[in-house]
């Protein structure tokens, strides 16, 4: 039950890049988490690409576009190596779609947040990684 959030100044992107974007920014998320790619957990994968208005997302003076990727999965679901290769291909994905190149990888940032066991809730109950690791598997456990 992962979500991916992008922040970055209104009108960087054009039209079918954000749309580009919301596709596969989620579906990255889930390839690195090591998901099965059905319906249940594409369904689960939010995105959200959140364009901030004139002036209110950049750097002190140099007037470059700055991105800012957040990432929220369940405590344990990536190990350091799919941390390393997410925020890798995000900030790729990223690049690529405002038309930029490695030189402007520093202008991407993706922070990974870990939700701790049993902080994280969803249709009125607890949800907890074994759960979903299970499913994940092809197993469930009523856990």
């Amino acid at each position: 039950m992962p979500m991916i959030h992008l922040t970055l100044p209104a009108e960087v992107l054009a039209a079918q890049a954000r749309a580009d974007l919301m596709k596969s920014l989620p579906a990255t998320l889930l390839k690195w988490e090591g998901a099965p790619d059905n319906a249940f957990f594409r369904a689960q994968a939010w995105c959200r690409v959140e364009e901030v208005t004139d002036g209110g997302f950049a750097a002190l003076d140099d007037g470059l576009a700055r991105f800012l990727v957040t990432v929220t999965v369940p405590a344990g679901a990536l190990s350091e190596r799919r941390k390393a290769g997410l925020v890798k291909e995000v900030t790729d994905l990223v690049l690529a779609a405002a038309g930029l190149t490695e030189a402007d990888a520093l202008r991407v940032w993706v922070l990974v947040h870990e939700q701790p066991e049993g902080t994280w809730g969803a249709a009125g109950n607890v949800v907890k990684f074994q759960e979903l690791a299970a499913l994940a598997q092809g197993r469930h456990t009523n856990a």
